[in-house]
């Protein structure tokens, strides 16, 4: 009797665990930030929810300040899965070792990033930078339309002072006057123009094509074909959504972006494409230039491949 008791005890504690076990398996960890527009529509919305709870499977949502602690954390396997991030951010994590897989991108927004003066400023050419003070955010697509942007004008960083500043702190500093210069990205572009006044001196137009790319480690791109097509699709349908209701969607995103009036919300929204692709290696051309570019600002720890890493493809099994 004690001997059928450890027995039956041994297979309720195994039955236990197996559940443990399929319960973390059936639960898709999404990063995002907050200028990941499509996914978080896509959260207030609940339909990705809402379809992967049909497959059994069980979505937990984490906020990251910007792209490069959420790629951090998607290498350390703390997310399965990242919403959009700017183009550079692949790169530096790529050179730190992260086994990433892209598995959509949405295509170039060159407007949607852009360096900001104050309205009264002396600066009228990009030539004018030189001995500045600019506020940019590391490693984000900002960061690479600096380096574009100075490489334009036959500057390079050793001409500018640099404070690397979150898009929040870069706001503020550029507001109170304790930097000359502000690199930055959509919403924040229209938000400067329309509360403080701020001028666009230029923005990536010509200069970087700001693309925003979509990951997941590598493992879970292998394992879980269907959830990425899954996830691939509801973007798809966001995009399509957002496009034919500008207005409904400026209206979501507001009070989640700081209040901001929605016409504002609407406006910095049209500077973004929304299309969803699928990746190619042979995409990856602009990857290329931007990983070299920081190489060589000795911003990168060594020279990378930009198409080393993996791609995938929506509809494989």
């Amino acid at each position: 009797m004690h001997t059928r008791r450890l027995l039956l005890a041994g297979a309720l504690l195994l039955t236990a665990l197996f559940s443990l076990t399929t319960q973390a398996e059936e639960t898709l960890r999404i990063g995002y930030q907050k200028s990941s527009t499509l996914l978080t529509l896509i959260k207030q919305r609940g339909d990705l929810d809402k379809t992967l709870a049909d497959q059994g499977i069980k979505v937990s949502w984490h906020e990251f300040s910007s792209g490069l602690p959420l790629l951090e954390a998607l290498n350390l396997n703390n997310v399965d899965l990242s919403a959009d991030v700017a183009d550079t951010v692949p790169v530096f994590a790529q050179a730190a070792g992260a086994d990433l897989t892209y598995y959509a991108r949405e295509t170039p927004s060159p407007t949607a990033q852009a360096i900001l003066v104050p309205a009264n400023s002396p600066i009228k050419t990009l030539q004018d930078l030189k001995g500045k003070k600019i506020a940019v955010t590391k490693a984000a697509g900002s960061h690479y339309l600096l380096i574009a942007a100075l490489q334009k004008a036959g500057l390079s960083f050793s001409d500018v002072n640099t404070a690397w500043l979150t898009p929040a702190d870069g706001r503020a500093a550029l507001e109170n006057g304790s930097v000359d210069a502000w690199v930055s990205w959509e919403p924040y572009v229209t938000s400067a123009k329309v509360e403080q006044h701020a001028r666009v001196l230029v923005s990536g137009k010509g200069l970087a094509s700001y693309q925003r790319y979509y990951l997941v480690s590598t493992p879970y791109a292998k394992a879980h074909s269907q959830v990425l097509n899954t996830v691939f699709n509801a973007l798809h349908q966001e995009a399509a959504w957002l496009k034919a209701h500008p207005a409904a969607a400026a209206k979501i995103l507001s009070p989640l972006w700081g209040n901001l009036p929605v016409a504002t919300v609407e406006q910095a929204n049209a500077q973004r494409s929304y299309q969803i692709e699928p990746v190619k290696s042979s995409d990856l051309s602009e990857q290329q230039k931007i990983a070299d570019a920081f190489y060589a600002a000795k911003l990168l720890p060594k020279r990378i491949d930009a198409q080393d890493v993996g791609t995938w493809q929506p509809g494989k099994p």
